[in-house]
């Protein structure tokens, strides 16, 4: 019986996941979007930021940047791909609301700050703010969350166990 009470030790095959951002932790199925919460693009999960600064959930090299600034992609050394989505429906706003701080190519480490967002500006538009964080790759067997709610930029929020 204690054993279940200790905690899960890191396995060599799985990927820690970080917060992208300080705010409310919610499971990509409450996601107000049925491309991400019937989990079209893949599973992940997604935050509720209380602030605009996005940082990166892993350790990696930055794939592509969208042209409007709305999602970044990142690939693990594990092979695994990433992407970052900041909104619903803000490819619309055509990068105003967006600063980004990383290049494509950029090697980056978890925690690196990928953007920040005028989160004043989404309200005004009448955008959902949640940043998603979407595995996009399919080398890995499952995505394991372990917690949900407050969590600040740069917690481990779970792992992906991977293929």
């Amino acid at each position: 019986m204690f054993d279940l009470l200790k905690k899960r030790k890191k396995q060599e095959n799985e990927l820690s996941l970080y917060s992208v951002a300080k705010g409310n932790l919610i499971s990509i199925t409450e996601v107000q979007d049925d491309v991400f919460s019937k989990k079209m693009l893949g599973d992940g999960y997604a935050i509720q930021p209380v602030d605009g600064k996005i940082y990166s959930p892993i350790k990696g090299e930055v794939t592509s940047i969208f042209p409007t600034k709305h999602a970044i992609g990142i690939k693990s050394d594990s092979e695994i791909e990433i992407l970052v989505h900041i909104g619903i429906d803000t490819v619309d706003l055509k990068g105003i609301p967006f600063e980004t701080y990383v290049k494509e190519g950029d090697r980056i480490d978890k925690g690196t700050l990928l953007s920040t967002v005028n989160l004043e500006l989404l309200a005004e538009k009448e955008k959902s703010n949640d940043v998603l964080v979407i595995i996009t790759s399919e080398n890995y067997k499952e995505l394991i969350i372990n917690q949900y709610g407050l969590v600040d930029e740069n917690n481990v929020i779970g792992n992906l166990l991977i293929k």
